[in-house]
Order: structure tokens, then sequence, then C-alpha cells
């Protein structure tokens, strides 16, 4: 049985082994227009997984599209959830919801996000995207069905790659030792991961014989042959007393020539070339509609665009980004001056960088791109963030300078028992970089959006915090924590390209904040405005103050040329770059002399803003003084796909929305003035 009418338990379907090698063609054909319309997403691992996910869900899996939580459905959780577009063709095809609709993927307030979220869409069991998680969800799926006595079967889908996760082999360990047989788990063993083959990266063989050692009954299959994989999935439904390990060898970017057995198309979506020359070689040009998909997909982003503009502040002109002739921003990538400092400051012997295979994407890999000598301190760790933090602290016991970084929320939460035991309670000297800060990963969603990355960092004993606020002082403060520093340090850094305001004369001092001034509108935004370190400014008596750190920097001045040109205000960006130390004087200084602090983050609201309010509150010279404060940063929420600009108004966190912040306590502070002092008032 597979698609099931649960109330009178009919089989609505039942597909032929031919039947479902059409319809996994016909996915895959879908898949390229979804992500060709989304323009970033998995190409090569849905294809991949797509003919176990066509048998899954047309034939094995035991479901009913029109009640998608009935009690007695077969449970299929996506460890790998990178793969969503598959799980999503899986549903459609299934008939939980229009195929077509699929092309809204990982667009802005659609439910196909970039990684599933299942209280977006009816039929996802369980949200995910951070690997190894899977399994032990999976785990827990099954004893609830043995404990509720429902005879239901849990299938888990997880990439090979992901098998380097020690998160994996606990469940593993689990598994056997309830004896779930009603739990089947499926790798994808396409053999590739983003930094290469998996052998290489960090290699999980003998998978097959691993999981034999932990308990589990494993078969090894064709993930192509729709009959093979028919019969596998068939008879591990039937139980074999213990839980079920299928190895799928599959291709990764199955179907399409260029993609096939490519690292590269891992995290790569194809443009419009690319989609039709992987549709004509599937033999689906004519009979997918691709361009009124793509016309859809096009309507559906105007109107998230309307939707987002309504929310946004209006002014009486257009000060986004670039929008004008005058204030051109130039826009580089925060991550690139990551990169740029480990090249340059990377020959010192004592340094050590650890991959966590994402390495070209967060730049670290430019430790030793063209210089082979370096190679031998360059150490693959694979998908194995917890593991590799304790690495890191052994080799910084016995002095070397140990160097990882991951997405910020992988390299801050994920590992964060041995960050807090390992290494800041021993206080080594481990160097770790959360990259893809903030909403810049935009489409992969809220798993891999780190928002709450600060709260852990800011927490941690002997733990320093640097976010730089663009590529220039990503390098200098990089050049710092790396050779200069001793003792746990994070770096926060984003992957989108963001507004260069700094340059090689800016001062950049560990600890100290900069005061940022408007001075006039010029061709180049960064021109317009001059930077001092924040000890050696005199003060302008500004009508208010804006604190920020990372790229909220730039979005902080541009509040204060908005705010000058609406209103005529004069404000005193502070560059807290290091927010860990925090620089008292500074925030205390900003407070005494404007009456007026807001703080601006790219993170929940809470890792600046309240280390900000704490000085604030504990200063004794402010004891008795009026001062007013606002925060701007995302609201208590999880984040979504869409990009990462969309995602900035979506969050709030925009100079517009800063700008209307302040000149809402701008109004209270002039009415204040006003019924104290009548003639003071401008």
């Amino acid at each position: 049985m597979a698609l099931m009418d649960s109330k009178s338990g009919k089989v609505i379907r039942n597909y032929s082994v031919e039947e479902l090698t059409e319809q996994a063609n016909l996915m895959r054909g879908y898949d390229l227009v979804a992500l060709c319309a989304a323009g970033s997403g998995h190409a090569g691992g849905t294809l991949s997984i797509m003919d176990v996910a066509a048998a899954l869900y047309l034939k094995i899996a035991n479901h009913d599209p029109k009640e998608p939580n009935w009690e007695g459905r077969d449970r299929v959780i996506w460890s790998a959830g990178h793969k969503a577009p598959a799980l999503y063709l899986g549903l459609a095809f299934a008939g939980f919801h229009p195929v077509e609709d699929v092309v809204t993927l990982r667009k802005l307030y659609s439910p196909y996000q970039g990684h599933p979220h299942w209280l977006k869409l009816p039929g996802v069991e369980v949200s995910s995207g951070s690997l190894g998680q899977g399994l032990s969800v999976a785990v827990g799926v099954a004893l609830a069905g043995k404990l509720k006595g429902r005879d239901y079967n849990t299938f888990c889908i997880m990439g090979d790659g992901e098998q380097q996760e020690g998160n994996i082999w606990e469940a593993a360990m689990e598994a056997a030792h309830y004896k779930l047989e009603n739990l089947v788990a499926i790798v994808d063993c396409n053999r590739l991961q983003i930094d290469g083959p998996v052998s290489e990266v960090m290699n999980i063989d003998p998978l097959a014989a691993k999981y034999r050692a932990f308990g589990w009954e494993v078969l090894r299959i064709n993930g192509h042959d729709m009959s093979g994989i028919v019969e596998a999935l068939e008879t591990a439904k039937e139980g074999l007393g213990k839980p079920v390990l299928l190895i799928a060898e599959t291709i990764k970017g199955k179907g399409v020539s260029f993609m096939e057995n490519v690292a590269g198309w891992h995290g790569k979506a194809p443009n419009h070339e690319e989609m039709l020359k992987g549709l004509t070689e599937l033999g689906l040009l004519e009979k997918i509609p691709h361009q009124k998909l793509l016309e859809k997909a096009r309507r559906y982003q105007a109107e998230a665009e309307k939707q987002l503009d309504a929310k946004m502040p209006k002014f009486t002109r257009d000060y986004w980004w670039n929008a004008g002739k005058n204030m051109q921003a130039k826009m580089e990538p925060t991550r690139k001056g990551f990169g740029q400092s480990l090249a340059e400051n990377g020959d010192d012997e004592r340094v050590v960088c650890l991959g966590l295979d994402i390495s070209g994407s967060i730049t670290i890999s430019e430790f030793y791109a063209g210089k082979p000598e370096r190679k031998a301190r360059w150490i693959s760790l694979g998908i194995a963030e917890q593991s590799a933090t304790a690495a890191a602290a052994g080799l910084a016991k016995e002095g070397k300078l140990p160097v990882f970084g991951t997405y910020g929320t992988f390299a801050a939460s994920r590992n964060l028992d041995p960050l807090r035991v390992s290494v800041c309670y021993g206080n080594f000297n481990v160097f770790v970089a959360g990259a893809h800060g903030g909403v810049s990963v935009g489409p992969d969603g809220a798993t891999h959006q780190a928002l709450e990355d600060l709260f852990a960092m800011c927490g941690m004993p002997n733990m320093v915090v640097v976010v730089p606020c663009d590529a220039v002082e990503t390098r200098k403060a990089t050049d710092y924590l790396l050779l200069k520093h001793v003792g746990p340090k994070f770096l926060r850094f984003a992957r989108e390209a963001t507004p260069v305001v700094s340059d090689a004369e800016t001062p950049f001092v560990f600890g100290k904040a900069n005061v940022i001034r408007l001075r006039r509108e010029a061709e180049q935004f960064s021109d317009a405005f001059d930077t001092v370190l924040a000890s050696h400014y005199p003060g302008e008596n500004e009508d208010l103050s804006i604190v920020a750190c990372g790229p909220m920097v730039p979005e902080a001045m541009r509040a204060a040329w908005i705010l000058k040109q609406e209103f005529g205000y004069e404000t005193r960006v502070v560059n807290l770059h290091t927010l860990k130390p925090i620089d008292e004087a500074a925030i205390v200084r900003a407070a005494l002399e404007t009456g007026i602090v807001i703080t601006a983050e790219e993170h929940q609201i809470g890792a600046l803003a309240w280390r900000v309010s704490g000085v604030l509150t504990e200063s004794t010279e402010l004891y008795g003084l009026p001062v007013l404060t606002g925060a701007i940063g995302v609201k208590d929420r999880f984040g979504e796909s869409g990009a990462p600009w969309e995602l900035i108004k979506e969050f709030e966190v925009s100079a517009e929305h800063i700008a209307h912040k302040a000149a809402e306590l701008m109004r209270i502070k002039k009415s204040h003035v006003r019924e104290e002092h009548p003639a003071a008032v401008r």
C-alpha cells in the first residue's frame, strides 16, 4: 500500500515500477525548474535522491494527501534537509499540494523553504537542515509508535557526508538497542560533499560494517534502479527484527550530464540555459511547461515584493543602497577579509586551519590556496563541528593557533558544550569563525541563519567577540585575533556582499569603538563620513546616537543620512565592532551627550541591546539623567527563506526602520525639552 484513503482504507493509486521511473524523471525536471526560479539551492543531491523519493511517496509509504496528519501514516524524516525540493516534489506528485506551487521554492513567505519547515507545509514531518539530527528524531518517532501501539513505519533520509556527524552514531546505537524494526534509514550515497569526495574529506567507510556492528540490518542497493529500490523498501518495511539501513548507491546530479559527479553542483542552481539543457537531456523540454512555471514564480516574487514594500517606513525619497546617482556604495562580502588575512598570515607555522565542509564558501580555504607548502596544516574534519571544536582545543594546548569556521549558527550552537568546556574553561587560544552571520544566507532559511549565536558567545567566560562592519574591518579583526589576541575568540561575519564603509586608514583598535559622523552627501557613500576612535572624539552636540555592529553599521550610517535629510537631525554612529569586551566609555558618552541611544543588530534583539543597556543602567554618571533607548533587531522569531536584502526589510532591521525609531524617540525627547525648558526648543 502507499497512497491511501485513510477513511476507507482503499489504495488511491498503485504505481508500477515503470510508472515510478517515469514519475521520478518528471520530478527531476520540475526540480530543475524550481531551482532555476529560486536562483539558489542544491541541484546535485536532489537529483541523486529523486528515485528513492518517488518510490517512497508514490509506492511504499502509507499516507493520505487529504489527511496529512492521519495517525496511521508512515513517517518520512528528511535529515538531509538541503534536499527539500525532492521532498516537496514527492508530496506534490502524491497529491498533497499543486506541483506548480513548488516553483515558489526559497522565496519570501513561501511554505517551500530552503530547508523544510513542518509548521508551514502539510506533509512535512519535521523541520530540518542542521545535519546529523534526523536519525535521532526518527528514533524518537519510531519509539513513540511502539509506545502508542501503532504499526506505522518511520523512514529517515540521510546523506553520506552526514555520517560524519557524531549525533548519527548515538542514534544508531539507540535504534539497535531498542530493536526498532519499524525504523528504516536510507543513506543517499552519492560520494560527494561540498569540499569534495567524501572519502577524501573524511572517510566514512566501511559504512555497512559499522552499522552492522551497531546491530542494524544493512541492504546495499542501486539508488537509480527502481525495481531494486521498491523491493528493498518493501523488504525493510516488512520488518527484520532490527532497524534497517539501505545504502543507496547514487550519482550526484543524476540525469544531467554536466552535473553528474561534480561536487560543485552540491549547492548550486542551474541558470536558464542550464535548465533548458537539463530538461532536454531528461527528455522533458516539451513535457514540462517551464516558461509558464517561471512566469508563475515571477508573479509570486512581484507580489511578495509588493507586500514587503508595504511594511517599509516611507520618506520623501528613496534612500536604499545605490538607488540614486550619489551616495554610491561598493559592495563586497565581509567573508573575503577573513580569507585575505589567512592567506597573508598563514606562513606562521603555528597556524592550523580546520575544514568543516564549506571551506570555499567561508573563504578559510584561502589559507592554503596556491600554497601547497601549507597543506600539511590544513586538516579537513568533515561535517563534525563538535569534534572539531575539541580537537582545536587540543591543538591549542600544544602551542598551535587553530582556526575553524562554519555557518555562524553551527559554529556557536551545535558545538556549544565543547566550546564551553574544552575551549573556554581551559582558556585555550582557539579562533572560531562564525561565518554567514545574520540573514546573509537568505534562501537557505531559518536552520542556517545565525540569529542567536551572539547570545551564546557573549555569555561564555574568557571568550572575546568581534563583529566587524565590512570586508576591510574583517581583515583587520582577523589579523589581530589570529596573531595578537591569546585566548578563545569568536569572529562573526556575513556571507552576502555588504557596503564597504572603511578603508586601510580607518582606525581599528580591539575593544575600542569608533564614532562615525555624516559630513555631506558625496558621490561615494563612504566619502560622506568621517570616522575616528570614540576615545578621540570631542563630541558635537548631536541629537541622538545609534550604536551598531557588523553589517548594521552601514545601515546605521544610512539612517544618519535619512535623519539629516528628512529632519535635520545630527546622528552619532558608534561602531561597536568589539562586542566583548565592550567599550563602556563610548556608550556612556553617547548617552550623556545625546540623550538617545538606539542599538542596531542583525540578530535577535539583545546580544547588543542588552549589553548596551547593562552599561547604561550600571553607569553612575547617568544616575538621575533621562536617557531614551530603542532597539532594532530581530523580534524573537526564527528566520525564513528569502533574498538577504529582502530579509533585512522583512525583519525590520534596515536603515529605514532605524530612522523611523529615531524619529519617534526624537519626538519624545523634544516634548520633554519643551515641557522643561520651553526656550531651548529649536
